[in-house]
């Protein structure tokens, strides 16, 4: 979807590094359009909020469509707010250059409209937002909290009597461990009356990543029920326009719960989404058999990976290295050999991070230096590591997982010694508790059976994307192993170890047939 002219000669004129340091991605109209429509509903509309003003998308259509309204705008950065003066400058705009969450809570609106900025925790000073959040609404934020979560919470707690709100944001919080205290402020204030969800195969925004939602929130006297839509392609945008014209009818949602019946705890997905959990039984959370780690985080990649080249050229020595896959796409198959690991590092792939153990060697020396002349000593992890240079003790994990994924889970059986950043989390099997092991467990990871189960705990991105955390995984069902009679383990490990090399085409087939006739 387009962004309007004026949108796209800002962009142009300021390049990309501009807006990704100010977390810009405009609205386009066509969404622009309705999000506005949702806020004419309110009967007495004069005092409109922009919490992330940008270039006013949201005015410029509101003052196109209605008479008598005064709009307040935040804005942070001041090459856009110079930009909007020389090139829009609408009447009835109040545009000030200042932080949003800073400015009075106390203030009420008839509507509020907001594309908010999307900063990941460490990009912002989360722990003074935060606070406030603390200090106005009563309750703490997870450290983790986004800040788009951190203005609709402001933005909700500022609507007068009557008054409506729309923001589009990504829908990762209706999923995330963060996103509970969210959820829970949105269902407990009774202003929760829409959640529209994008599932586009492109993106809502040009450049961002993310599957993106429309909240939209009344501070009416219908309260009592919340409509949950998803839509799947531009051409179902008009949904949107029904669910709109109905209300407070919500006959044109997806689905529709009483707030009674909506849990902030759980992923929200479950309410908007059309997956249905296989009927199996005998489910445990999966971290009863195992525990999920993220790999190692070095705060600068770039720096502390290394391939054979590299570590020539610098003249340092491989013991100064620990094995390690720095990409994910250096691993194809669902088994990682010693031998794979002597091809990838013949082939000067990264698979060896910096791990220095004798400070009288020069070249390490010289290493580290030219660490801390480059600044990398001071990026936000190495700068709470001491020595800055030093890496997580972390042992071997004997699978792996994926964090991204366009089809389906990613696993992968680890059968050396070779630890993992980040592309991959770490999976740590319990100590062979009732007979389920590091092969057992992988063969069930890999079947559709522990595919299926697993994907109601993802979080959804654009392009098909899915995202686990450790915690998704650590807390989703699986069926439960431990209960298998020993002819079943013995079946299911025969085989891995049959197919873990050259796999028949109907390998994992029948492993599900197995698990199904199982738990089924």
């Amino acid at each position: 979807m387009a962004i309007d002219i004026i949108e796209s000669g800002y962009s142009e004129s300021v390049g990309i590094e501009h807006r990704k340091k100010f977390a810009q991605f405009f609205t386009p109209v066509a969404i622009a359009d309705i999000m506005v429509d949702w806020l004419l509903g309110c009967e007495s509309l004069t005092s409109v909020l922009e919490p992330a003003f940008g270039l006013g998308v949201f005015s410029r259509i509101l003052l196109s469509k209605a008479e008598n309204v005064n709009v307040l705008g935040y804005d942070t950065d001041p090459v856009i707010y110079e930009y909007y003066h020389n090139k829009v400058s609408d009447g009835g705009v109040d545009f000030l250059l200042d932080d949003y969450i800073n400015c009075d809570w106390n203030m009420k609106f008839d509507g509020v409209i907001c594309n908010p900025p999307y900063f990941k925790f460490h990009d912002y000073d989360n722990k003074k937002y935060i606070t406030a959040i603390r200090e106005n609404l009563g309750f703490r934020l997870r450290m983790h909290t986004n800040l788009y979560a951190v203005f609709l919470l402001k933005s909700i707690s500022q609507l007068a009597a009557g008054g409506r709100c729309a923001y589009i944001i990504p829908s990762e919080f209706l999923n995330s461990d963060y996103g509970v205290q969210v959820k829970k402020y949105l269902l407990e204030s009774g202003t929760l009356r829409h959640i529209i969800v994008f599932n586009f195969k492109e993106n809502v925004f040009d450049d961002a990543t993310t599957t993106s939602a429309i909240i939209l929130c009344a501070n009416d006297k219908q309260s009592h029920s919340v409509g949950f839509t998803k839509i799947n392609t531009s051409a179902e945008i008009g949904k949107i326009n029904r669910l709109i014209d109905s209300y407070p009818s919500m006959e044109n949602a997806d689905s529709v719960l009483t707030v009674d019946n909506i849990d902030p705890s759980v992923k929200w997905k479950n309410y908007y989404s059309s997956f249905e959990t296989p009927k199996l039984k005998h489910l445990v959370p999966f971290g009863t058999y195992a525990k999920v780690m993220r790999g190692i985080a070095t705060g600068a990649n770039e720096y502390f990976s290394f391939n054979l080249s590299k570590a020539r050229q610098l003249g340092i020595d491989c013991r100064h290295f620990k094995p390690c896959i720095c990409h994910s796409s250096d691993v194809s198959g669902i088994l990682f050999s010693d031998s794979d690991y002597s091809d990838a590092l013949n082939a000067d792939k990264d698979v060896m991070i910096f791990n220095p153990l004798d400070l009288n060697d020069a070249h390490v020396v010289e290493y580290i230096r030219f660490g801390e002349d480059t600044d990398i000593n001071k990026r936000f992890l190495t700068s709470k590591r001491n020595p800055w240079y030093g890496m997580e003790n972390r042992m071997p994990a004997p699978i792996w997982v994926g964090v991204f994924n366009r089809s389906g889970l990613k696993f992968v059986r680890n059968e050396t010694n070779t630890l993992n950043l980040t592309t991959f989390h770490c999976i740590y099997v319990q100590e062979n508790l009732f007979g389920v092991d590091a092969d057992l467990l992988f063969t069930y990871l890999i079947s559709n059976c522990a595919k299926n189960l697993f994907s109601a705990s993802a979080r959804e991105y654009g392009n098909g994307l899915s995202k686990f955390e450790p915690n998704d995984l650590n807390k989703a069902n699986m069926v439960d192993l431990g209960i298998l009679d020993e002819s079943c383990k013995k079946r299911l490990r025969e085989l891995y170890y049959a197919n873990k090399h050259n796999a028949d085409p109907f390998f994992i087939k029948k492993v599900d047939d197995i698990l199904f006739s199982a738990f089924g």
